[in-house]
């Protein structure tokens, strides 16, 4: 019971950054990639009831103004399934949308676990009018320590372009409270069948209801990336460094901090995400 909280614990650090990228891996299906989030490890925990409310700011160079987000999540768990959902009003690129995120996570047994995730935007040229994920995750060793996943994507752009995506992942949970990630994610963007390769490595420390801190680092390449509303950048190298650090004031209720960094050809971006949550 206290790994499969661990589990759900990891994810939740994982979406405190406020990237701009979310992985096929991740329960909820967000919006659009610069960079891979650790794989999901969650399982079904019938006792999980949450909300989270946080809101980030983003700098951009070269011109292209600050970012601003809002995000409402939820989850709600079931004794099989973990139902979880998430909307998001965003302020990019000096254009507004919003994003709406659903997602199952479904557990076979003790060792086997997946999840379905679907997302659709608004119309924003930075949202997809639709993607779909789904991952399937299994647990090796006599405790169940060490984790893989594999992962598949469809990402379906407004301004024409489509993302399939292969992603693979393992995450070990050490006897002390130290979690370590890695992964991969393979792309193939069109028109042009752009082939990128990104990569990831986490490492997670902290304690069940007193402090989690989460960082991560993801570099590789990127097919495409909408900046405008007919202005794409295309096959490129990028970089993202974040940390994030969740603490609970008691029991049920805590706030999260998050701060990254990400690089590519045109600009760099920084920003700090902030929140709060509740378990009920």
């Amino acid at each position: 019971m206290l790994k499969n909280k661990l589990f759900a614990l990891l994810v939740l650090v994982a979406n405190a950054c406020p990237t701009q990228a979310q992985s096929v891996a991740q329960p909820v299906a967000l919006p659009k990639e610069d960079g891979i989030q650790a794989p999901l490890v969650l399982a079904a925990d019938e006792g999980k009831r949450s909300l989270e409310l946080s809101a980030g700011s983003q700098s951009l160079s070269a011109g292209f103004g600050n970012w601003r987000d809002l995000t409402l999540r939820g989850t709600y768990g079931l004794p099989r399934n973990l139902l979880q959902g998430e909307v998001s009003l965003n302020r990019r690129f000096d254009t507004d949308g919003a994003f709406v995120g659903l997602s199952d996570t479904y557990t076979f047994n003790e060792d086997w676990f997946g999840s379905v995730a679907l997302g659709v935007g608004d119309g924003a040229f930075y949202l997809p009018r639709y993607r779909v994920d789904a991952t399937l995750y299994k647990k090796w060793l006599a405790d169940r320590s060490l984790v893989s996943s594999v992962g598949v994507g469809y990402y379906d752009a407004p301004d024409g372009h489509t993302d399939r995506s292969l992603s693979l992942g393992a995450a070990y949970y050490f006897a002390s409270p130290w979690i370590v990630e890695g992964g991969v994610r393979l792309n193939n963007s069109n028109p042009g069948s752009v082939r990128t390769q990104q990569q990831f490595v986490a490492v997670t420390y902290g304690r069940d209801k007193q402090d989690l801190v989460s960082a991560r680092y993801t570099w590789g390449s990127e097919g495409y990336l909408a900046v405008a509303a007919n202005t794409q950048l295309v096959d490129f190298d990028s970089r993202e460094a974040s940390v994030a650090w969740r603490h609970w004031l008691d029991q049920r209720t805590g706030l999260l901090v998050s701060a990254n960094r990400y690089t590519n050809p045109l600009y760099r971006r920084s920003g700090i995400n902030i929140g709060i949550f509740h378990d009920f």
